[in-house]
C-alpha cells in the first residue's frame, strides 16, 4: 500500500493497524518511496516465568551480540575442554 505523506499524516492510525495485519505501507513524498511501515515481530518466551512442579528452574538467558562471529582458538579449547 502506498500512501502520500498528506495522506498518512490523516490516516496514520489506520496505517498502523494495516501493518498490524501484515501489510506493507510505503509513505511516500511527491510519489518517492521516503518510509516503510511493518509489523514487528516479537517471539515469546519458550519456557513460563515460574517453575512448574517436578520442573527444574530455568534461568532466562542473554544471547550473545557476536554470536554470528567464528570462535577463537581460545574459546574452542575452552569449549572442548568444557564438554569433557
Amino acid at each position: 500500500m502506498k500512501v502520500s505523506v498528506a495522506d498518512a499524516n490523516n490516516k496514520l492510525p489506520e496505517l498502523f493497524k494495516a501493518a498490524e495485519n501484515g501489510a506493507l505501507v510505503t509513505i511516500c513524498r511527491r510519489g518517492v518511496p521516503v518510509v516503510d511501515i511493518v509489523r514487528i515481530v516479537r517471539i515469546k518466551k519458550p519456557y513460563a516465568q515460574e517453575a512448574h512442579s517436578g520442573d527444574t528452574a530455568r534461568e532466562d538467558s542473554v544471547l550473545d551480540q557476536n554470536w554470528w562471529k567464528p570462535m577463537t582458538n581460545g574459546e574452542v579449547e575452552a569449549f572442548v575442554a568444557g564438554r569433557n
